[in-house]
């Protein structure tokens, strides 16, 4: 029981030993700047797609074609119009 224990303890020990030398703290700094990158990464996909949606309520809102070239046959959506002016339950207007 005491030789297994002790194994236990050297192993810890070294492991934290060399996770204080620099080539561990680059290692803990790597991971550490890799899941800010993926953040960041899925923070910016996030704005992207509530950007679109929010283009496509405008241009519907409108009348203008989904490809930008004018406007779409018909009037515009006065009722729509009206809803770009009121707040949405995620807090934009």
């Amino acid at each position: 029981m005491g030789a297994t224990a002790g194994v236990l303890v050297v192993r810890r020990v070294t492991r934290v030993a060399e996770s204080l030398t620099p080539e561990g703290a680059a290692d803990r700094l790597s991971a550490g700047l890799g899941q800010l990158a993926e953040s960041v990464r899925a923070f910016t996909d996030e704005v992207r797609a509530g950007m679109a949606e929010r283009d496509a309520e405008l241009r519907h809102a409108l009348g203008i074609a989904a490809d930008g070239s004018g406007a779409t046959p018909g009037v515009a959506d006065v009722k729509a119009v009206d809803d770009l002016f009121r707040t949405t339950p995620r807090g934009t207007y």
